[in-house]
């Protein structure tokens, strides 16, 4: 049996965190052939299987799950003697890709990470932007590091920080209003409420708060996909919709829409850091959170 190679056990760590091969290879910069190699080799030279193989997706076995820890504790090692050598002020370098919503990529995330290089040079994040489904897809599937998102988990295989919380308005074009005035929910029948997908998760936010004896119901319902979408449906005059307080305060302040119904409260929610627990470079993740929780959002 000969010892394994560091990169070897690198490349196994990456294989048993994201559950494909396939994704392993994209986070280690090797093509799927290149790694199938590698892992094959490693196995070759410990005398033991380390993963069962399917077509679509591969398991660790009980030596695999033996030789988690251990290749860990190497690898972790391994980086001590580097930054013992450095110094310990001495960053290593770090890449690392990060999923997150359109609208809060653009305006909060990118400007967070300009800041986040000034103080660390030599990590790399990239983003990738999409919605809550396909980027928490993604993330179990080892294709993104980590999520930002107001999405509620409960799962033991991913780790979580708060960020910021989110609050919410009920709001209408001024000039709607004039012509279709919403005083309460008798008035709701004469317009259109938009939201994001058919169980009108930005509307709870709000209808959760409203007295339970009241019946909301609309002339219509849209459904836009994005927040930046509904924003401009509502700027438009075109419906009257429950959106985040910071992607909409410009516009409340400018006088461009006005807040509905203000009486009611709408609940909050947070934005969150999500990661697969145990993540190689967790401490990094850790202080990446640091870094957008210190900024307001925007």
């Amino acid at each position: 049996m000969s010892l394994p190679d560091l990169e070897s056990l690198r490349c196994f760590l990456a294989a048993a965190e994201r559950g494909s091969f396939r994704a392993a290879a994209r986070a280690v910069a090797l093509s799927p052939a290149a790694f199938s190699d590698r892992m094959k080799r490693l196995e070759e030279d410990l005398g033991v299987l380390l993963f069962e193989r399917t077509s679509r997706s591969i398991r660790l076995t009980a030596a695999g799950h033996r030789l988690l820890p251990q290749a860990r504790k190497a690898l972790s090692e391994a980086l001590a003697c580097r930054g013992a050598i450095l110094g310990e002020d001495e960053d290593l370098p770090v890449v690392l890709t990060l999923g997150t919503r359109f609208e809060l990529g653009l305006s909060w995330v990118l400007p967070a990470l300009d800041a986040l290089a000034e103080t660390h040079p030599k990590w790399t994040v990239h983003l990738v932007f999409g919605d809550t489904p396909a980027l928490l897809e993604a993330l179990r599937h080892g294709e993104v590091d980590a999520v930002i998102g107001s999405m509620r988990l409960v799962e033991s295989a991913l780790a979580t920080r708060p960020l910021h919380e989110e609050a919410y308005q009920f709001v209408a074009a001024p000039e709607l209003l004039a012509e279709r005035p919403l005083r309460g929910v008798a008035d709701a029948t004469r317009h259109t409420l938009v939201d994001i997908g058919p169980d009108l998760p930005l509307f709870r936010y709000w209808r959760d708060r409203a007295p339970p004896e009241e019946a909301w119901s609309f002339a219509g319902i849209r459904h836009l996909g994005t927040i930046g979408a509904i924003r401009d449906w509502v700027l438009r005059g075109r419906g009257i919709a429950v959106l985040p307080c910071y992607f909409v305060g410009p516009d409340l302040a400018a006088g461009r829409l006005v807040e509905l119904v203000p009486e009611v409260r709408a609940s909050s929610d947070w934005f969150r850091l999500f990661w697969r627990a145990g993540h190689p470079d967790e401490g990094v993740l850790s202080e990446i959170a640091t870094c957008l929780r210190s900024r307001p959002l925007q």
